[in-house]
Order: structure tokens, then sequence, then C-alpha cells
């Protein structure tokens, strides 16, 4: 006879919190997963007291959402609306609360998300390539999953966007357009995000025959103002089309071209990333990256209570899928060749 939820889990080859989860008759487990922990009980004639039963299910129905970033990048960044929309979204569908964390100091955000019983799981925002956070994460008994490709992270859940190929496919249209100076604007080089942008640029300038040009790529910070300023460098390498590897950035761009005088598409084409609406923006001018940002905060929920309920090993990887938007900015409503793309 089984005596503890350890040997149940064991037995069942489940987590022990699944089982206590089907012991409790909690609603967040997979009906075949259900069957079997069933299964197993009944065979070896396991018998939780109530004590047992009270200390064995400590579950808040809370998911975090913690975001390492300031206050005011939550509510100026377009990209953080759409993302906890759709977290927000799966968790109203699954029967858990969202409680968000923002702050900007990690030693701050470590001991709030990580109170005992306070979660039972959480999404982070995956941090920069000199954080910390998802090692102390992977030490403590969270479960948790990563938006964002972590960076030297093995055993990390994780689910992102295909940036690599959203950006190759970027600017490999914009080199069947006829550009040959094609300049970048990264988004801050100790980030995933814009590492993997990059390397997509540098992959198809490279792939097309291209030379690359290092002075032809600025670092930019994901903003509008940073985009605005990285153009203002690239002006004098008189780049012929411009990536800027998110919208904001782009628009930021588009502003410093007009100031100037020069004409998007005409003198200069210009491509952005995710297809975000943008504060004064036109957003049916801008030939973009779309990423599914809604779609994407509510999988990684999915994850996240797969993770819950199934332990953390093996890791889940999950790369969504990107679309080419092609809009005026790039100059290709005037190009009557057809892509291909």
């Amino acid at each position: 006879m089984a005596k503890t939820l350890e040997e149940i889990a064991r037995l069942a080859e489940v987590s022990r919190s699944t089982v206590s989860r089907v012991v409790n008759q909690h609603p967040n487990v997979r009906p075949a997963v259900r069957q079997r922990v069933q299964k197993i009980i009944a065979e070896t004639g396991y018998q939780p007291n109530a004590a047992a039963r009270s200390l064995a299910f400590q579950r808040s129905n809370v998911i975090g959402l913690a975001i390492p970033r300031s206050v005011h990048t939550l509510f100026t960044d377009p990209y953080f609306p759409p993302l906890t929309q759709g977290i927000a979204q799966a968790c109203n569908q699954y029967g858990y609360i969202l409680s968000l964390f923002v702050e900007f100091d990690e030693q701050t955000l470590f001991p709030r998300i990580t109170r005992q019983g306070l979660l039972d799981g959480l999404v982070v925002q995956v941090a920069n390539t000199r954080s910390n956070l998802l090692a102390k994460l992977a030490s403590v008994d969270m479960p948790f999953i990563v938006a964002g490709r972590p960076h030297d992270a093995p055993n990390v859940s994780y689910i992102d966007v295909d940036n690599i190929t959203g950006a190759y496919n970027a600017v490999t249209h914009l080199i069947r357009l006829g550009h040959k100076r094609i300049g970048a604007i990264t988004g801050p080089l100790d980030t995933t995000a814009a590492l993997d942008r990059l390397e997509g640029y540098r992959k198809a300038i490279l792939e097309r025959g291209l030379a690359l040009d290092e002075d032809l790529i600025g670092e930019g910070d994901f903003t509008e103002t940073g985009g605005y300023h990285a153009m203002q460098r690239l002006l004098g390498q008189k780049p012929s089309a411009v990536f800027a590897a998110s919208d904001a950035m782009a628009y930021g761009a588009l502003r410093a071209l007009r100031e100037a005088g020069l004409a998007v598409p005409h003198d200069v084409a210009l491509v952005g990333f995710d297809d975000v609406p943008c504060a004064g923006t036109d957003p049916s001018f801008l030939t973009t990256v779309r990423q599914p940002i809604i779609s994407f905060g509510f999988k990684a929920v999915e994850i996240l209570l797969d993770v819950i309920e199934h332990g953390a090993q093996p890791p889940r990887r999950i790369l969504m899928s990107t679309e080419l938007v092609v809009r005026a900015s790039c100059g290709a409503q005037q190009n009557t060749r057809r892509l291909g793309i």
C-alpha cells in the first residue's frame, strides 16, 4: 500500500503537486492524467487523512506575471498591453487570478514573486543576458516559464517568436526590392530578442551576397526615442533602407528621416517589427513583421499550467511563427515585381 503522495506520483509518473490536485478534486488536471492517478490510488489503497489533505494541497489559484522593467516602460511600450491581455484571457479561461509584478530592481522583485504560498506559477518576461533572475528562480520550488528565449538557460521552459526568421524575411524583402545599403536599428544588445533579430539581419545580408557593413548597424533600446537617435547616427552612412527591430524604433527612425528632409519610402525604405499600434501614428503605413502577441501570452499560460501539473522536466520550448506585413513604408507598392515572400 502506498503511504505518501510521493509514492503515488512515482507510480503514476506525475508530479507530487498533480497527485495533490487529484486528491483534492482540483479542476485543473487533464482527464487522462486524473484517471491514471485515480487508478494508482485505487490499486494501492492510498487513503490520505484530513490533516494530510490540508497540508498537501496548498494552492492559491494565482499566476504571476513578472516584468523586470520600470512601471513607465510597462505603460509606454506598446508590446506589453497585448502580452498582458493574452495572459489575462488565459487565466480567466482556466480559472486563475493574474497577479502583476513590475519592478526594475531584480533584488526587490525576487522575494516578492517567491513568497511562500503566493503563486502557483509564474510567467516571467525574459531578462537581459547579465541577469541572474532565472538562475535564482530555477533554484526554488516555483513553476515558471519565460516569455522570450532566455540566454544560457538550457533547462528552462520558454516561449518565443522566431525572431531570427522574422528579421531575415524583412531584410530579404528589402533586398528583393533592390536595396544594397540596408541599415539596422537593433534593440539593446544585452537582450536575446535584439541579438536574434540582428542575427536574422546579418544572415539575410550574407546569404544574398551583400557586403556586411557594421557601420550600418546602430543600437537602439526598443523605444521611439532610441530609434530616433539611432537613425540620426545612421544618416551619415546613407542607407537606402532601414530595418528597425521594433515598430516603436521604426517610428522614431521615421521622425529622424523626415527631420532630415528625407521621404519614406522614396528616399529611404523602412521596415519594423511587432505590428503593434503606436501613439499618434498611422498603422496602415508601416511595413512590419507581425508577431502574435496576444496568442503568445495565452499560450505561455497554457505551457505554465502543463509545467505546474507535470513538473519542469523536460523543459518546454515553443517558437511561434511571424508574418511579414507589407505596407507603404517599404516602397513595395511602387514596385510591380512579384516578391515571392
